[in-house]
């Protein structure tokens, strides 16, 4: 599948440096010439970036779109690349197993096909778009990455106390101002935070707060809140760019997975 989309690099060269190598992950492709209509667009017909971001019927901004990361961040591959020593509160154990991981070279879960949790699927705007849906009561964000999706509810209900755990947790969400402020939790604790293995437990809570600057850009703060794993909640800013004029790509991990087995590791 050729790799066409525009504004990234190679989605293998991304993940070679942090799992060896997996070519069941095929490089990013798109639509052909697929205009979005009603954007707004200068002169020469590019989309205005630096215009004002749009609203939805209800006053509030609209975050509906296609979006991508910036591949130069580092928090992509490490949440913790910007702290400095003693910032960052991870418990001992946690610590030790994520060097382990790394200096062992171990397989993290999407090599095996499993799925990547949160926040990692936030990262994977990185290399793969993601599309956020904007409706009322709800918000569903699409992920080109292992083809997974979320909704997130807007309708007043609260994150059941004991829910049945899972890879990508519930999410619920509320707007304070124009900012979409989202709480995740139910999670299996099963998935790396990152690509580099920092652990997650059962008790990560992620709070997520998503703001459209203008119609090009959006920041998405990050709050992670594990106990087990870190001994005070932890936060990343992550920025995100519009990609217009395209659409998501099917991605199916177990289609051709032919490199696990030729993991060397500890």
């Amino acid at each position: 599948m050729p790799d066409n989309h525009r504004s990234r690099k190679r989605l293998v060269g991304f993940f070679l440096a942090v799992i060896l190598s997996l070519e069941s992950m095929p490089a990013a492709a798109q639509w052909l010439n697929v205009p979005d209509k009603g954007i707004p667009r200068t002169e020469d017909g590019k989309p205005d970036i630096g215009a004002s971001a749009p609203q939805k019927l209800d006053g509030k901004p609209d975050l509906s779109g296609i979006w991508n990361g910036d591949e130069q961040n580092r928090k992509y591959m490490n949440l913790a690349a910007d702290f400095k020593p003693g910032q960052f509160h991870i418990q001992p154990w946690a610590e030790a197993l994520s060097k382990e991981r790394t200096a062992a070279g171990r397989p993290w879960p999407p090599t095996s096909c499993l799925p990547p949790g949160l926040p990692m699927l936030d990262l994977s705007a990185a290399v793969q778009p993601i599309k956020i849906m904007q409706e009322p009561d709800l918000v569903v964000i699409l992920y080109e990455f292992f083809g997974e999706f979320r909704q997130i509810f807007l309708d007043g209900r609260t994150l059941a106390k004991d829910p049945n755990p899972t890879w990508l947790g519930y999410s619920v969400g509320r707007w304070e101002g124009d900012e979409l402020v989202v709480d995740s939790a139910g999670f299996n604790g099963k998935a790396w935070l990152d690509a580099v293995g920092h652990p997650s437990t059962d008790a990560l809570h992620v709070t997520e707060r998503f703001r459209r600057r203008d119609f090009g850009h959006l920041d998405l703060q990050l709050t992670v809140d594990d106990p087990k794993a870190y001994a005070k909640p932890w936060m990343v800013t992550i920025p995100m760019h519009r990609f217009p004029d395209t659409e998501l790509m099917e991605f199916v991990c177990n289609e051709n997975e032919r490199d696990l087995k030729h993991t060397v590791g500890k």
